[in-house]
């Protein structure tokens, strides 16, 4: 994967945030992550289908990268990994949730509907 040899200089702290999670599969396998705990590799595979495995295992690589979520190696056979949130991906719950709803009222698109990935997600609790 190509990484830029210069680091970025964010001049806004929003930068930081859509870097982090703006992506278009990060906020869904953040949603899994939150919703269903310790998910493994092939879990992911099997609820997001449209997901080719390069890019999730790039997504997953640049949340863990990032301090978002946490990947575990076990000693055992078959190998297994699993994936969870960290204390700082808890953290962004709050600050996700506000996203959210402050798209569901604004998108033009949504109107002051709830989104259908959210009732999916199950993780923003919604006070309309």
């Amino acid at each position: 994967m190509y990484e830029k040899k210069l680091e970025k200089s964010h001049q806004c702290p929003l930068e930081y945030v859509f870097e982090v999670f703006g992506g278009k599969w990060s906020s869904k396998i953040f949603c899994l992550i939150v919703k269903e705990g310790p998910i493994r590799y092939t879990d992911f595979r099997g609820r997001l289908a449209d997901i080719s495995d390069p890019v999730l295992s790039s997504t997953l690589k640049h949340l863990v990268k990032n301090g978002i979520i946490e990947r575990k190696h076990y000693d055992e056979m078959p190998m297994r990994v699993e994936y969870s949130i960290t204390e700082k991906g808890r953290s962004a719950i709050p600050l996700l949730e506000a996203l959210c709803k402050w798209s569901s009222i604004h998108n033009p698109n949504q109107g002051n509907k709830i989104l259908a990935q959210c009732n999916d997600c199950e993780i923003w609790k919604w006070s309309f």
